[in-house]
Parts: structure tokens; sequence; C-alpha cells
């Protein structure tokens, strides 16, 4: 012990210290604490540092504070140190910062009033905690009445609910919503609306029981215990309710700043109304009775409408209007006794003035004689042995008897009125079990305590000795179930202070004891006390400054009573004379007040209590005088045997405890006084319950819980698979003493502090691993903020090189465009100085070089000449050489040829002699000439070069002499030009001279232009700049206004587009208002329907008398049932209502009355209905015999008109027929001439079209036949028409004929003949005019044929000049030009003819219509309108084909009952229909329909339909639980709807069919009422279908979504107390997320199966969706263990695994997910940071589908789980409420579970055959015969 202790009193250790503001005061250790410590260093919360002394002796250590995860526990016992400083500190916290006014102290809840009105006592809120377990929701009062209701249901064994706390603690409001829990979920088991009377008999209680006070406003002044009576369905039946300790004392006096009854400034308010003139009254200050406090308003408070609330709650019980006022004429008559002055007549005596003016109205309201009343108000009768004598009576006492008989009359009519309350209440059923709530008063104790405190504190004792006995039984029967050894726990026990009360010889012996002496006063019977009990018991003392009082120790507080009036009181003393004069009142009800007390006394015979101040009326003897029955038994014995009576019935019950605390005394809302709080804490017994609860083991967890828990602090050894030998191995090495805890059954149960010590070891072993965690993570980041770091250097490196090295490139770019740029600016300079000296010197050398070039070409020109000359001598001379050396070498070579001709004829002569010898002389020779002429070639060729440099050197000098004289010339020339130049030189100097001063003006005047220029250029500049600043202005302008004009344009359209979307969204809702209030009233509908069939079954049984051949007709009716069935249920209901009208005499007559007063509206309505429909009828029939009379005027000429119409157009028939064999035979003519041309084809072709125009033309012919078989048969119909008309006055045409003898009458008939004549001209020549066109029509396409012939022959003789191949290639070009032509052709036909036959058909089924109704308006027997006429009229047989009689399946009408019994009634969805084709039934019904319809059955269509809907809704009534039987026929149903839009014949469901389909299309009748009616029945099977899905969900949805842990180990199990809350450990049979994904997949396969339509799927998937969203998220809000940051997690999860459940189905774009984003929402709320105001501004904005309470509410019962996690703080919630505070929304908290969206049911057309559906023999429909 000492080693927890030194562990748990350590630094920073949080612990409670007393103080006087506070009542307790949080402080810190600053230091260690160790054991030989006098004292311990604190430091408050404020920063205070203070030493606190420990008792030398005991040296009890403070209260130490609870681990914040506990605090705002919804169970106190849940607490680890249980304490008072921690229960009112936990209180303080829930009250304050969550707004949370329930707390649970084990099996007590306690209530403190908000004094505001709070928003959690809906509809919605029961609903939600309707079936709930406990502990399983936040703490609420209607979590106590579930809790009872449930026991008694389950135990068997009756139950209490004791509501207990000092005035305005809310006591009587948690008494009424405790009432009305029980109203709303049991019902009533009759339609006599009993709930409603037992919530009806509270205001009624609150008017004459209820008073302002200065503690509350709605005080109860009376004690009362309702006994709410169930049946064996635990429904209610009635109520019973005894009242205890009136207040009569407050009729004629209240305190400052109190009030009187209610009731009495009700009736002061109304004064002005009609029916209350006569009571004289008048405002609340004119009577005393009501004026003492001076208070008479009540802020808030409008008493007269109370009043009226009050007289609809006395109506609504049975007291009627004449006793109202009987009432209320008493309560006047005690408010003007009460204005009575009575003055002194002397010292002994008193009297009344004569006609009082109120003691005149008292008597007149009471029905007693002025003389009497006022008689006996100041004298009383005195009785001894022997004489009576009269006694006047002093004033005082004359007014104390006045106030006396006052409060004796209320305290009568209080009675009156609870007596006849209860018996409204009563009823004949037989009660099985019931359910009391006791409202009553709280321990009380004041400055001055009276009689009426004592009675109070007395009755709070024997309560509280009742609550400790209970308590103590509990917690033994707890340790005996779980076999723990079972100590005897010390408790309080309050049995002395009780047996000072009741025992003998206690007070309140003593005190009847003092009433009954002579002479008895307050000053003998307190020393009768102080003589009896001031030595004797501990409990009672005496004050030192007072001999007329005595304290009383009670279990709550010390209380001093002041002995002042205790004997007064306990007699209650009336005047036997008074009572006697209101006996013999005229005024029936006051004489019923004072009747025997045998009669009025309650119907159950126990006595209503009148103690103190109220009168108990009790049984009194029969044998003795009325007078002193009355008056046998005192206040305090009455009302403790009352006490002992209320003890025994909640001892035989099983109670359940509510206390109200009351915060403060200044009723301020949310205002919380500890001291105030404490002290009602310490009187009602909750402290005692902590104390009870800590002296044993009050921590109990069960073996998983612990596991679940504390798993940290165990090792992976530690852990073997039983779980509860692991927790005892754990719990041996955490705690060493083993008194600690102790082992159960199924639970382990701690002492006081143990789970506090548990959960510091657990927080420190957490600690260390959020350390080893931080650490890691801490070195995770510093590691990865350092490698960031590393990079981000080396990136800031990177880019700061490059930014030098750009840096430097950019720098030597420059340097190098320097460089350049320097290079061509002095290469531009150089340039411009070579170029412009290179100019100069190209001038100087041009007129050099022209000079020089002048010179030489003059040189030249004479060399040249000169070389001509010498050319042309020097060729004379070569020719004339030439010619000289010719001829001397021709005469040469002829003098050499004659020699060596000569010299060779020698040579031959000698040869030819001897040529040998020749040779050898000659052969030397040879060598030596030749060797002379290679000398001589050699020395010709060294001639000829010499000769040739001769000549050379000769033509150089020559030419270089020439060169000199040229030279020579020219510098005789230059000297000449010199001497011209010398002379030039003068006049070029003085040209120059002027010519410099003209370009120095000229300069100045450039300078003045480019001055001017400039300036001008400047100004331009200017202006330009100042026109652009202006144009950029302007375009700016331009800009921000195209910009403002788009901008407005685009709000415009965002503005537009946003409005359109609301007004699309806002009629998207009201369409979706409309259809969810149209399906309302459905709902409403059946639900009226089958209370009519529970109705007519209860008054059937109620009868006893059995009828046999009698059945009870459906009373299903759908809006177009015959009007005959509707009429005989209608009066089979009323015979069934007279023949039970006995019976029914028992039942509630509001019901019975609103039942005939609907039943009236409904016959007017019907009978207004059938006569509007009567005279529809008339007005029908009028018009149309109007319409035949003139249809019969006209029909004859139109009828001659036709015949002549017909015949003409037979003759052009022939004619145009005649015309187009002639053409054939000619073209047949042309071709056989041209029958070997290539073409001939063509012709043949051509041929095809006319047969093919011939054939049409016949068609049309049969079409004109059947159309003139129709006016045939009409002409034969109105001539059977004027036979009958004949045969029925056959003197009519007669005497017509001779009526028109008369000369005007003739006239008239000859003038109306012509006037026919001129209409049938005119008509034909309308018809004249169109056989013109159309002979006009076929001669042009006559013509076009000669054009196309004549066409095809050039083309013909064309090809035949072309070659072979391309003849081939034209041919076939041109073939298929004219097949395609030919085709469109065609194809244009065909559509003109689809067309035609489209409206042929039309006007076809026009005329039919038209002979089907003539017919039916001339028949006589009792066809229906939908009928053909047989006779005399014949139908017209327009000839159909096979198939159209096919989809079709004909029964006999006797077997319209087999057919709805084996195909609906007996057809189950589990065996027969699950190998059936989806929608079969549908399918079979229609093609049923479809017979009927075929042969214009209109009875038996109707007769069909409705069987088929009495049929389905009586099976849906049958086996509506059933999911799959009302699947199925809801897709059925559906199917059959369908079919009926699919073959209906409107086009806009016709559109999908095929040709085929359309064929089947229903004839003869318009079914679109009957669509409706089946619509309305698809929506009530839907809504069916919801129910019996939500039943079935419903179950799963809170464990499966909330409790159960889908991800194991995130959310931690926290600390319980008594209220176990439901585990969400995974046990055998709980359910999972899994459980209802499978139960989801199982909806959706089975409506799959059966063929629901995909959209009717996603619209119940989506309804399926919300549910679990809104029963999920209003769980959430009722349930702050839930609240976490864990939670948040696993719902998110849960969420996500339900949207994969849809993105598998296919079904995302349902609509599903966004039903879930509350949920999501919440969620993500349980999940986002609460600190800081983005923080806020963030969840405004993210929990938009959540409302502003819903979001408040989350944040404030968001609880820690781990003391790591941190709590919302106040200011937070506020910053959030302000930010929120604009929103427009609905204040309701939690959502509407019983909502359904509005159904839809879109067109889903069928794609198969009727025709090819088969029949199963297993339907047994064998009967059906396929047509």
């Amino acid at each position: 012990m000492n080693r927890e202790l030194e562990y748990m009193f350590v630094q920073s250790a949080r612990v409670w210290i007393p103080d006087a503001e506070e009542v307790w005061k949080s402080a810190e250790l600053t230091k260690d604490y160790k054991n030989d410590d006098a004292s311990l260093q604190l430091m408050l919360e404020d920063g205070t540092t203070i030493d606190h002394k420990l008792d030398p002796k005991t040296k009890n250590l403070p209260y130490l504070r609870n681990p914040d995860i506990l605090v705002g526990e919804n169970d106190l016992t849940a607490l680890s140190y249980l304490h008072e400083p921690a229960v009112l500190h936990n209180l303080k916290v829930r009250f304050i910062d969550s707004k949370l006014i329930y707390t649970y102290c084990g099996i007590v809840l306690v209530a403190i009033n908000p004094y505001e009105t709070l928003p959690i006592y809906g509809t919605d809120i029961i609903n939600a905690y309707s079936g709930q377990n406990m502990g399983d929701m936040d703490p609420h009062i209607f979590a106590v009445a579930e809790e009872a209701y449930k026991q008694m249901a389950r135990d068997e064994r009756n139950q209490s609910i004791i509501v207990s706390g000092e005035s305005g603690a809310g006591k009587t409001v948690s008494a009424k919503y405790a009432m009305r829990y029980f109203a709303t979920v049991s019902g009533s088991a009759s339609e006599a609306n009993v709930e409603e009377k037992v919530l009806a008999s509270n205001p009624i209680m609150e008017a004459i029981g209820n008073a302002k006070t200065t503690r509350n406003d709605n005080s109860s002044r009376f004690g009362k215990y309702i006994e709410i009576g169930f049946d064996n369905r635990y429904r209610i039946i009635g109520a019973n309710m005894r009242t205890y300790l009136l207040e009569k004392s407050r009729v004629v006096f209240q305190a400052d700043e109190e009030r009187n009854y209610h009731i009495f400034y009700q009736l002061c308010a109304s004064a002005n109304q009609p029916e209350f003139k006569n009571l004289r009254l008048s405002t609340a200050n004119d009577f005393l009775y009501t004026r003492q406090g001076r208070s008479p308003v009540i802020e808030g408070v409008d008493d007269a409408k109370e009043l009226r609330t009050t007289r609809h709650a006395f109506t609504l019980l049975g007291i009627n209007e004449s006793y109202q006022i009987g009432l209320f004429q008493v309560l006047a008559a005690i408010l003007h006794l009460g204005n009575v002055e009575i003055k002194d007549r002397d010292s002994d005596s008193s009297l009344i003035a004569p006609n009082n003016r109120h003691l005149t109205a008292f008597c007149e309201l009471v029905g007693v004689t002025y003389q009497d009343m006022s008689q006996w108000l100041c004298h009383r009768k005195l009785k001894t042995a022997t004489e009576t004598y009269i006694k006047p009576l002093p004033r005082l006492q004359a007014t104390n008897a006045r106030d006396a008989l006052s409060k004796h009359i209320y305290a009568k009519l209080f009675n009156w009125i609870v007596e006849h309350v209860n018996k409204a209440l009563v009823t004949n059923i037989k009660q099985h079990s019931f359910i009391g709530v006791l409202d009553i008063y709280g321990f009380e104790t004041f400055e001055i305590n009276s009689f009426e405190q004592f009675c109070i504190n007395y009755a709070n004792e024997k309560l509280q000795q009742q609550f400790n006995m209970h308590v103590f039984k509990l917690e033994q029967e707890e340790y005996m179930k779980e076999q723990i050894p079972w100590t005897l726990i010390d408790f309080y026990d309050n049995q002395p202070c009780i047996n000072l009360i009741e025992a003998k010889m206690g007070i309140l012996d003593l005190l009847d004891e003092e009433c009954k002496m002579p002479k008895g006063s307050d000053d003998s019977w307190a020393q009768k006390l102080y003589n009896t009990h001031l030595k004797t018991c501990s409990l009672f003392e005496k004050p030192r400054m007072s001999n007329r009082a005595f304290i009383i120790q009670h279990f709550a507080d010390k209380v001093e009573y002041q002995c002042e009036g205790f004997l007064e009181k306990n007699k209650d003393t009336v005047n036997e004379e008074q009572i006697h004069v209101l006996k013999a009142s005229k005024f029936n009800l006051l004489v019923e007040l004072f009747q025997d007390e045998e009669k009025a006394t309650t119907p159950t015979g126990q006595v209503p209590g009148t103690g103190g101040r109220t009168r108990l009326s009790i049984k009194p003897d029969k044998g003795r005088d009325t007078s002193s029955k009355e008056h046998k038994k005192t206040v305090g014995c009455q009302f403790r045997n009352s006490l002992q009576m209320l003890m025994e019935t909640l001892n035989a019950t099983t109670p359940h405890y509510v206390r109200c605390i009351k915060p403060n005394d200044f009723k301020l809302a949310f205002s919380f006084d500890p001291k105030r709080a404490v002290q009602q804490l310490r009187a009602c017994g909750v402290l005692e319950t902590i104390r009870i609860s800590a002296a044993g083991f009050p921590s109990r967890w069960t073996y998983q819980e612990f596991f679940s828990r504390y798993r940290v602090l165990m090792k992976q050894k530690d852990v073997l698979p039983d779980k509860k030998l692991t927790c005892k191995n754990v719990l041996e090495k955490l705690v060493q003493d083993q008194d600690k805890y102790q082992f159960g059954k199924t639970k382990i149960f701690f002492r006081a502090g143990q789970v506090a010590y548990l959960e510091k070891l657990r927080a420190d072993k957490l600690r260390a691993a959020c350390i080893r965690i931080q650490k890691t993570i801490r070195c995770w980041l510093a590691r990865k903020k350092y490698l960031r770091q590393r990079s981000a250097a080396i990136t800031i490196q990177r880019f700061t090189r490059g930014y030098q090295a750009r840096c430097l490139a950019k720098f030597m770019r420059r340097t190098q465009a320097a460089t350049i740029i320097q290079k061509y600016q002095r290469m531009c300079v150089e340039r411009k100085r070579f170029r412009q000296k290179q100019a100069a010197a190209l001038a100087m050398q041009t007129i050099l070089r022209a000079y020089m070039a002048r010179q030489k070409y003059q040189a030249l020109l004479r060399e040249h000449k000169a070389v001509i000359i010498q050319k042309h001598v020097r060729g004379w001379l070569a020719r004339c050489w030439y010619k000289r050396c010719l001829e001397a070498i021709v005469y040469l070579q002829c003098c050499i040829r004659r020699m060596r001709a000569k010299r060779e004829l020698k040579k031959l002569k000698i040869e030819a002699r001897s040529v040998e010898h020749f040779k050898k002389l000659n052969k030397g020779m040879e060598n030596k000439i030749m060797q002379l002429q290679r000398k001589i070639d050699e020395q010709n060729k060294d001639n000829r070069v010499i000769s040739e440099r001769l000549v050379s050197l000769e033509s150089s000098y020559a030419s270089e002499s020439e060169r000199m004289r040229g030279e020579l010339g020219r510098l005789r020339g230059v000297e000449e030009d010199a001497k011209n130049k010398a002379n030039q030189v003068s006049s070029l100097l003085e040209e120059l001279e002027k010519l410099r001063k003209e370009l120095s003006v000229t300069q100045q005047e450039k300078k003045t232009i480019e001055d001017w220029a400039q300036k001008y250029r400047d100004e331009m500049e200017k202006m330009v700049s100042e026109l652009k600043d202006q144009n950029g202005l302007l375009k700016k302008e331009k800009d921000d206004l195209n910009r403002m004009i788009q901008e407005q344009s685009q709000q415009m359209t965002e503005k537009m587009t946003r409005a359109i979307a609301q007004e699309t969204q806002q009629l998207e809702t009201d369409l979706n208002e409309e259809r969810s209030r149209y399906q309302n009233l459905l709902t409403e509908h059946l639900r009226l329907e089958e209370k009519y069939d529970d109705l007519k079954e209860e008054l059937a049984q109620s009868k006893n008398v059995s009828k046999p051949g009698h059945r009870r007709t459906d009373s299903t009716h759908s809006s177009n049932e015959s009007e005959y069935t509707y009429n005989s249920e209608y009066a089979e209901l009323e015979d069934g209502s007279r023949v039970g009208e006995d019976v029914t005499r028992g039942m509630d007559t509001s019901l019975t009355l609103k039942l005939q007063k609907r039943v009236t509206e409904l016959e007017q309505e019907k009978q207004s209905l059938r006569n509007e429909l009567e005279n529809r009828e008339e007005q029908f029939q009028r018009a149309r015999a109007r319409d035949d009379a003139q249809f019969r005027k006209a029909r004859g000429a139109e009828l001659e008109y036709e015949s002549l119409k017909r015949q003409e157009l037979e003759s052009e028939n022939k004619k145009l027929r005649h015309n187009l064999a002639e053409m054939r035979q000619s073209l047949l003519g042309g071709a056989a001439a041209r029958a070997g041309a290539p073409g001939s084809p063509a012709y043949k072709v051509l041929l095809d079209q006319l047969n093919a125009s011939c054939e049409e033309l016949q068609v049309r012919k049969e079409e004109v036949l059947i159309l003139r078989s129709q006016l045939v048969s009409q002409k034969e119909a109105l001539h059977h028409k004027d036979e009958k008309e004949t045969m029925t006055e056959p003197s009519v045409f007669a005497q017509d004929v001779n009526k028109l003898k008369d000369a005007d009458e003739l006239k008239q008939a000859y003038v109306g003949l012509k006037d026919t004549n001129r209409l049938l001209e005119q008509q034909l020549q309308t018809q004249r005019r169109t056989y013109d066109s159309e002979v006009e029509s076929l001669r042009g396409e006559l013509q076009n044929v000669k054009e196309e012939n004549n066409r095809q022959q050039q083309l013909l003789a064309q090809n035949l000049q072309l070659p072979p191949e391309a003849r081939i290639e034209a041919s076939l070009q041109h073939e298929i030009t004219r097949l395609t032509n030919e085709n469109l052709d065609l194809m244009e036909q065909l559509e003109k003819q689809d067309r035609t036959i489209r409206k042929l058909k039309k006007q076809l089924k026009v005329y039919s219509k038209r002979i089907g109704e003539m017919g039916a308006g001339h028949t006589e027997g009792q066809t229906s309108p939908g009928q053909m006429v047989e006779e005399p009229i014949h139908p017209v047989n327009i000839p159909r084909r096979e198939k159209d009689f096919q989809g079709m399946l004909e029964y006999k009408k006797e077997d319209e009952m087999k057919l709805v019994k084996n195909l609906i009634l007996e057809l189950k969805p589990r065996g027969v229909a699950v190998n059936l084709i989806p929608g079969l039934p549908a399918y079979i019904l229609f093609m049923c329909l479809r017979h009927s319809d075929y042969v214009n059955d209109d009875q038996k269509v109707r007769t069909l339909l409705t069987s088929t809907i009495n049929s389905i809704k009586k099976i849906l009534k049958k086996r509506g639980d059933d999911f799959e039987t009302v699947s199925f026929w809801l897709a059925n149903t559906c199917r059959f709807l369908h079919c009926l839009k699919q073959y209906s014949g409107d086009e806009v469901f016709m559109k999908h069919n095929t040709s085929r389909q359309n064929e089947h299309c229903l004839s003869n009748f318009d079914l679109a009422e009957y669509r409706q009616v089946i619509s309305d029945l698809a929506i009530q099977i839907y809504q069916q279908l919801v129910k019996c899905m939500e039943n079935i969900l419903q179950p799963m949805i809170v464990s499966g979504m909330l409790e159960h842990e889908t991800i194991q180990g995130v959310s931690g199990v926290k600390p319980t107390g008594l209220r176990k809350r439901t585990s969400s450990i995974a046990d055998e049979g709980t359910y999972t997320l899994d459980s209802i994904l499978r139960q989801l997949s199982a909806f959706h396969s089975t409506m799959c199966q059966h063929g629901t339509d995909p959209e009717l799927i996603k619209q119940v998937v989506k309804q399926l969706f919300y549910i679990i969203g809104a029963v999920t998220l209003n769980n959430l809000l009722l349930r702050k263990d839930m609240c976490s940051w864990s939670k948040g997690m696993q719902i998110r999860y849960n969420v996500s695994q339900l949207e994969e459940w849809l993105r598998d189905k296919g079904l995302m774009n349902c609509g599903a997910k966004e039903t879930l984003e509350p949920l999501i929402q919440a969620a993500q709320l349980l999940q986002v940071k609460k600190k800081t105001d983005e923080d806020a501004e963030a969840i405004c904005s993210m929990c938009h589908a959540l409302t502003t309470a819903q979001i408040v509410k989350v944040l404030n019962l968001y609880t820690p789980v781990n003391e790591f996690e941190e709590r919302v703080s106040v200011s937070f919630i506020r910053t959030i409420q302000t930010r929120l505070r604009d929103r427009c929304e609905s204040p309701q908290l939690l959502m509407d579970t019983k909502m359904i969206y509005p159904v839809t049911f879109p067109f889903n057309p069928s794609s198969l055959a009727l025709e090819t559906i088969q029949i199963p023999t297993s339907l047994n429909l064998s009967f059906l015969t396929r047509v």
C-alpha cells in the first residue's frame, strides 16, 4: 500500500482540497510525498503555492483526481476514485462544458435542471432510445423509461420510476417525459387514445396543483404516483393516479414573489369570455387570494391560452362543458370568499356587513343562503353532554375559519378532479402489469420549517431507506452472481430516525396525543418531546436559544422545526356548520364534492392523501356520524398510512431512480453553484450510492475488456490462449496486494483507485513507448531534414554556380560583343577613312588614267593605222616577192625536174644496163648527199630564225619610235592644256569663294531648320506621348469596361445559372415533397384501411355469433372499383355497426365520432361525385342526340355524293387502265421492233415499273372497296335506325308528307333542295378539279416516260459508236445510274405508301370507333359502352392475319378466381417462382387482360384488374414481413405497370417497341386511370419493402457500424461503470460490418433474381444507405463513448467498405453515397484538429451536411480514449457556434430515420415478345388457352 501511495502521490499528481467557496479545489503536487511528511507542497490552478497540513493523528491524504480521460463519464461509478469532489467535478464538466444534463450514478439517473428548453425530447429521440440497452446510449430519462418498460416485459414484474428532488429541480418535467415515452413507444390496446388521455392529465394536474414559487415557476405543490397499466401485449390500457400532501395553505396565503395555483390566474385572465360573465371575475390583483405574492404574471406564460389547454384536456378526459363551468364556479366562489371582509363587533365577536358584494357572489355561485353563510362565518356551535350553544368568534378566529373553509373546499375540488381523471383513465381490459411514476418532493430545509417540511422530510427518510436497501441488495446480487466472497458493507441506516418519527411515543404519536388533549398546545407538545427524546435519542436535539423548536438529524442534514402551528395543521379543523350549509346547497356539483367518503374514494379503493397541506380521504366507519367520520384521523396519521401504502407498492415493484438537481437558485441557464449542488447530492442519496459502491469493488471489468485495455502491460510470453488465466497472471505481477482485486466468473472486481493505478501504469508504458517512437521519429525526421537540407544546399550551390557561370558567360559574351563592336566600329571608321582616301585616289587615278588612256589610245590609233599601212604595203611587197619567187621556183622546179628527169632517164638507162655497178659506185655519194642535205636543212633553219629576229627587231624599233613620237605629241598637248588650266584656276578660286559664302548661309539656314525641326520633333514627341498616354488610358478604360462587362455578363450568367439551378432544385424539391406528401397520404390511407379491417375483425369477434357462409370483404378499395362493391361493403359495415352497437358503447366516443364524421364526409363526397357523373352523362347524351340529329340530316346527301363520287372514280380508273394498256402495247410494239437492240432490257424495266403502278392502283382499289363497305354498313345502320323509328312511329312520315301540302312549306322544301343541289355541285366541281390534277400528273408521268425512252435511244446510239470495251463500261455505268435512280424513286414511293397506309389505318380506327359509338348509342340491351352492337349493325370485317391474335390468353369468367388464386395468392417466391422468367405473373395477367380487351369485354377487364389489385394487397397483408414476397410482388407490379404503358398505344411508350409489339397494343380500352391505381399500389409495396428491409437491417447497423472493431486494436476500451455499454469485442452472435454487407448483397441478389427494374434497385439501395447513415449518426450523437478519434477512423473505414460494395455492384451513381455524407463528415469531425480559428473555419466549411446542433453535439461529446488526446475547449465550441450562427437550417438534432425518399417508376419497356412466353405446368394454369 505504501509503495502504491508513493507511486501515486508524486510530483505533478493532482489532488482535491476543501474550499469554502467552491467546496473543492484542484491542486497539483510540486514535491513527492514521503511517509514521514507532515504536509504537502501544492500549487493551485491559479499558480498559488500553498503548504497543505496533514492531520497528525490520521494523516489522511487529500483525494486524488481522476485521469482526464475519465472526466465527463456517463456513469459516475466508472470513475476510478469515487468520492465527493470527483462526483461534483464530473457533473460540473458535463453540465457546463458539454451541456449534458443527465448522468448515471449506478442505478440512479441524476438530472440537472438546465432552465432552458433543450431539443432532446422529440419523437426522433424517443425512437432512437426505443429498444436500446440502458448502458448503450447516453444517459437520458428515456433510457430509464425504456429500461423499466423492457424489464416489465422481460421479468413479468411491475416497475416504478421514483422522481425526487427539491422544488425547481425539474421533477414534474421528468415525470411528464417518462409518461410521454411510454405513450409513444407502447401505443394503446384499444383505439380509445388512452395514451393521449394519460398525457392530457398533466395540464389539468399542473393547473390545479402547481404554482409559482421563488425557486420554480411551475412547482408541484403535491406528490403524485401514477400507475400506467399495460395489457399482456404491453400496450397502454389505462392509468390511475394517487396524490399526496397537497399544500392547501397556498390557497389562502402566498409569500413574496410567489403565486397561488395556476387555475385561479387562468380564470382571471379569461374573465372577459362570455361563458365566464356570471362568475363576476376581474383581474388577479382584485382578489386577496391571488395578490398577496405581488407577482401575478409569469414571464412568457399566457394564462388565457393555458386555460384553453386545460379545458381541452378536461374535454379529452370526458368532463363535459357543464361540469367544467361548475368547477370554475367553485373556484370563482373561493376567490370571492377570500374577499369577504370580517369586521370586529367587539373584542370577542365579529360580523360581516350586510349585502357584502363578494359574499353575495359566493352564495349565488355555490347556491347557499346569504344569511346562513354570514351567520356561521362569525359563529360556531359548541356541544356538551347536555346542551348545545352558539359561540361568537373574534375577527381573527373568524378569518381563520373562512380561510379553513376555502382550503377545505379546494381540497375537496382537487380530490374530485383526481377521482374523475382516474375514471376517465380506467379501462375494462384486464391489467397485466403496470409502471408507476412517482413525482414526489425532495428533502427540504428553510429558515423556518413547519409541519409541511416535517412531513416531506419524513417521506424522504422512508424513500431513502428503501433506496439504500435496494442498492445494497443489487450489490449483493452482483457479488453472488460472480461468486465473490460477500462481506457486509457498512452503510448508513436511517431506521433510528424513522423510529424517532413514527414509532410508539415518537414525534407523530405524541403530536396525535396532544391533539386529543382539550387544552393541548404547541408549547406543551414541545415539552413532551424534550422530556421523551432529548436524553434517549442522539438524533433529537433542542436548540439553545428556543423552547418552541426541536432539531432532527436527518440522513441529509440537521433540520430545526418550529413547533408553532403543528397542532392546528395536524388537526385541520373546519367548522361543521359551514359544511352543513354547503351540503344543503342547490348547486349539484358542490353537493357532490361533500358526499360520503364511500362515494368519493378513488376507483381503486386506495386513499388519496390530504394530510398536512392536503386532506386525505379515508374510508369512514359506518357506525359513526358523518361529521365525526370526516374528522376522525389527524393529518399526520393519514399521511403515515398513505406513505406506508406507497412503500408497500414500491417494494412490490422494481424501482428506478431519478434524482433531480437544481443547479442554482436564480433560474440561470446552465449556471452551476457547487454549494447548492453538493447540498442536494447529499440529500438525494447520490453520494450514499457512491459510498456504498466505493466500500466494495466499484470498478468491474470483463476479462476480454481488461485484456484489450491492458494488453500493453503484458509481454508476449505472458499472453496465453486462455485470456482469464492471462489476466490473473498479469494482475498478480502488477498489483501485489491480493485484497485490491477479486476474480469473478466473468469479471474482475477492483477496489477504488486501482483502475487509476493501472491507468497510470498503462499511461507510463504508453508514454515510454511514445518517447521511443518519438525518438525514432525525430531521428528519422532529423535525418530526413538533414538530407533535405543537404540536398537543398547542393541544389543552392548548383544554382549558385550555375548563376555565376552564367554571369561569367554573360560577361565574356558582353566582352566579346564589345570587342566585336569595337572591331566593327573601328573597321567602320577605317573603312570610311579608307573609302574617302580611296575615292580621292580613285578620282586622281581616274583623271590620270583617263589622260594616259587617251594618250595611249591616240598612239595605238596611230600605230594601228601605220600597221595597216605597213600591212598593206608589206602584203603588196610580199605578194610581189612571192610572185617572183613562185615564178622562179616554178621555173627552177621545171628545170630541176627536167634535169632530174633526164638524169633519171639516164639512170634508168644505165640501170637497165647494170644496176649493181651503179650501186657500188654511188653508194658513198648517197651518204654525202644525205649529209649535205642535212646541213642545208640546218642552215635554212638558222637562216629562218635570224630573219625572224630581224623582223621582230625592226618591228619593235618602229613601234618604239612611233611611241616616242606619240609621247612627244602628248606632252606638247599637255603643255598647252596646262597653260589653259592656269587661266581657269583664278576663275575657279573666285567661284569657290562664292560657293563657300553660299555654303555658310546654307549651313545657317540648315541649323535654323534643324532647330525648328528638333523643336517640332520634341513637340510632336510630347504630343505623341500625351496621345499615347491618353490612348493607354482609353485602352485601359476600354479594357476595364470590357472586363467589367465580361465580369457582369459572367456574373449575370452565373447568377442566371445559379437562379436556374436553384429554381430547378426548388422545383425538384417541390416535386419530391409533393411525391413524398402523396406517398405519405397513400401510407396513411393504407394504415386507415388496416385499422378499418382490424375494427371490423374486432367487431365480428365481439358479436360472438357465428355466421356460416359469411365472408368479410376486403376493404382495400381502389379508385376504379365497381360501385356495387363499394356500396355492398359499406352496407355490410353499417349492418355490422348496428348489430354491434351495444358492444361498441364501451369504445372511445371521440374515435367513434371521428369515424362517423369521416364516413359522412366520404358519403357526401361520393354523392357529389355521383351527381356530377349523372350531370355529365346527361350533358353527353343531349350533345350526342343533337349530333345524331345533325348527322342524320346531312348523312343522306353525303351518301348520295359518295356514290356519285365512287362512280366517277371507277370510270376514271377504267380510262386510266385503258390508257395504260395502250401505252403498254405501244411500248411492247416499239420494243419488238427493236428487239435486237442492246438497250431492250430498259424497256422491260419500265414495263415492270408500270406493272407495279398498276398493282398499286389495284391496292388502292381494294382500300376504296373496304371504305365503301364501311360506308354501306353505316348506311344500312342508318336505314335500320330509320326503320326502327318508323316502326315506333309509323305515322310520322305520312304526317310529314301531309304537312308539306302548304305552299310555304313546299317553297321551303324547294329552297332546301336547291341548297342541297348547290352543295352537291360544289363538291362535284372540287372532285373534278382533283380528277384533273390527277390526270395532269399521269400525263406528266407519261411525258417523263417518253423522255426517258428518247434518252435511252440516244444513249444506245452513242454506245453503238464506241469501241466494245468502252461500250461495256458505259453500259455498266449507265445501268448503275439508272438502278440508283430507280431505287431512290422506289424508296420515295414506299415512304408515300407507308404514310398513306398509316393515314388510312387511322381513318379506319376512327370510322370503327364512330360505328361502335353509333351502335352503342342505338342498342336497347344492357350492353356496356365499350361493346360492339351485333344487331342490326354488322361490324366491318377487315381481314387480319393470324399473327394479330397471338400473345393473348383466354380464360372463362368462372376461372378468374382460380387464376388469381394460383397466380397470386398461392404462388411462393421461394418455391415455384424461383425458376420462372422474371415478371412472368405480370406477363400472364397482361396477356389475359389483352384478350379481354380484344373481345371488348369491359366488365371482364374491370373485374380482372380489381381482383388482381385486391389479391396483391391481400398477400402483402398476409406475408408483408417476408422480404422475398414483397420484393417479388414489387417487381411484378412494376412489370405489369410497364406492360400497361408499353402496350397502351401511346406514342410516348411505343418508341422502343418492335413492329410486332406495336401490333399487340390494346385497342378498345384506355387504362390510364388503372395505371395510376397500380402505380399507387407499387408505391405502397415499395414502402412496405423498405420497412421490411429496415426491420432486418436495424439490429445490425449500430453493432456493425459503430460497436464492432473492424480495425482491431485501434480503439481502446475505457473504464466503464455499472451501466455497462455494449462491448466492441466481437462475440458470437454479434453483428459485424460483414453481416451488413452480406445482408445487402442478399437483398440485391434477390431483387435482381425477381427482375426488379435497375432504377428501382438504385432507389432501394439509396434508401437503405440513408437508413444506415441516419441510424449510425443518431446513435453517434447519443453516445458519448463513441465520439473519439479512433472511432472516427473505424467509421470512415466502414463507410469505405460500403462504397466498395456500391462500386462492386455498379451502383455508385444511384445517390447512395451522398446519403452517407453526414456520417462521413461526422467521422471527419472526430479526426480533425480542434484548436485554432483556422481549424474552426475548416470545420465550418467541411461539415456542410451537418446541422449546427449536430456539430456542436459531436464536439461536446468528443471524449479522449487515451490521455494523450485533448478535449475540445469550450471557447472553441463557442467559436464554432458563432461562425455557424447565420446558417438557415432545422434545429433538429437527429436525422429522421422514418423518412422515405419519394419513389418513381421510370418506364422500362420489355423486349420479350408476348407470343414466345410459355406457361409452366407448375403454375396449374391449364385452364388458360393461348390465342
